[in-house]
């Protein structure tokens, strides 16, 4: 087959898909798992700095480093089989190891992330789980023997996943240690990779509802901001009418200001929480999950505990574009009103200045007038120098030619200005 036909990055999407393999594990084994997340822009951080600080403890065990473009990264570490994975903003480390400790949940299994090197790292841990998986007994009554010692009562979640091939067992809280524990109880029959994936979900769907959680933080803090600025908008939407429009709007436009900054800055980690929790749902289905004797499932811990975190985000969330919707609604009512006003002043100022456009025609009429006169005085004046010889040769009087002679004048001087007036218009 010709590969100049394929597109150029059909080889790479394959192999995305095969990038991230569940472990293959056998019973008993003990897995730990970390993430860390920078607190501020993790999505845009330097991923340089996270394979940095893989490459540190990749050292110290003599493993191989990786490679300068690797989001995925797996090796042997002694008798640890490590994945790590490099996410949008988090990087995750899971280390999983043949048995288990005497002491359940012993944080000496954990040696491999020594806590040195775990202060090393560019963010900060938002994910510490441990797996404890053994084989499941005949006598169940052992395994409820241990769970009342390995956890607390309140808030612990028993059930069977995967056809019952596994009891898993949790109470999602954080041990003195530190880590979030699970219990996993795996008949002898559940093949290795069966048991990689029961492993591989937890630590994710644990994950994935500590990224959504970051969520309810910022609606928390939302909340604050949009309590301060609710007052504030509806005074102003409520007394529009009382106000005058141009101060309102000033407001206003204050208010949406900040509004759309809050929007700005809670879109990503909003649009986040919403993906996460689908995470969260969807690794909780794909563990098919039964109840085990009268004892919470993990759906019944998701709605009781979880769900309404998710709904007082989702809720500031519409609170926000609601807010934002009501101040753009009154921004335009607020427009329009301004126009109105602007139109009626405009209104008022050109009639004020046809008035004044008829007071000039009539002076202009009334100059012109003066003018006609004026000219007409000092032409007949003149003429009557000009014509005064021939009068008194003609034997008429210098006044009665004058009388004669001044309707004549006023004639020509009003017939010459209009003349003028109507050149001076067409020019």
């Amino acid at each position: 087959m010709d590969r100049n036909l394929d597109h150029p990055l059909r080889t790479a999407l394959v192999n995305e898909l095969h990038a991230r393999p569940s472990p293959r594990v056998s019973a008993p084994c003990q897995a730990v798992y970390l993430a860390f997340k920078e607190p501020r822009d993790a999505a845009s951080r330097d991923r340089a700095r996270d394979l940095a600080h893989l490459s540190i403890l990749t050292e110290r065990h003599g493993a191989q480093k990786p490679s300068a473009d690797d989001s995925h990264y797996s090796s042997q570490l002694g008798r640890a089989s490590l994945v790590w994975e490099n996410h949008t903003e988090f990087v995750s480390y899971m280390a999983i190891s043949p048995g288990v400790p005497k002491t359940p949940f012993d944080p000496s299994a954990a040696a491999v992330f020594s806590p040195d090197w775990q202060a090393l790292a560019p963010g900060k841990r938002v994910t510490a789980v441990m797996v404890r998986v053994e084989l499941l007994p005949p006598e169940l009554e052992k395994v409820d023997a241990d769970l009342s010692d390995w956890f607390s009562r309140d808030g612990l979640a028993v059930f069977w996943v995967l056809d019952r091939s596994a009891l898993i067992a949790t109470d999602f809280r954080i041990d003195p240690d530190g880590w979030v524990r699970f219990a996993v109880f795996v008949r002898p029959e559940t093949g290795e990779g069966r048991t990689g994936r029961i492993i591989q979900r937890l630590c994710e769907l644990e994950t994935y509802r500590a990224m959504s959680m970051l969520g309810l933080e910022r609606a928390r803090a939302l909340s604050s901001h949009l309590n301060a600025l609710e007052p504030e908008l509806s005074a102003m939407v409520d007394g529009m009418d009382k106000r005058p429009a141009a101060t309102t709007l000033d407001r206003l436009l204050a208010v949406a200001a900040q509004l759309e900054t809050l929007a700005t800055q809670a879109a990503f980690r909003f649009g986040a929480t919403r993906a996460y929790e689908a995470l969260v749902i969807d690794r909780a289905r794909a563990l098919r999950e039964e109840r085990y004797k009268d004892r919470q499932l993990l759906g019944e811990f998701i709605s009781r505990r979880y769900d309404p975190a998710m709904r007082t985000a989702k809720s500031s969330e519409a609170r926000l574009n609601q807010m934002l919707e009501r101040t753009g609604r009154a921004g335009e009512l607020l427009r329009t009103r301004v126009e109105v006003e602007r139109s009626a002043q405009n209104q008022l100022l050109l009639e004020s200045m046809d008035r004044r456009s008829e007071l000039q025609l009539r002076l202009q009429h009334t100059v012109e007038g003066l003018s006609v006169v004026a000219i007409s005085y000092y032409a007949v004046g003149l003429l009557s120098y000009l014509a005064a010889p021939l009068a008194e040769r003609a034997g008429i009087d210098k006044p009665v030619m004058m009388a004669l002679a001044t309707p004549l004048v006023v004639l020509l001087v009003w017939l010459g200005l209009r003349r003028l007036k109507a050149a001076i218009h067409q020019s």
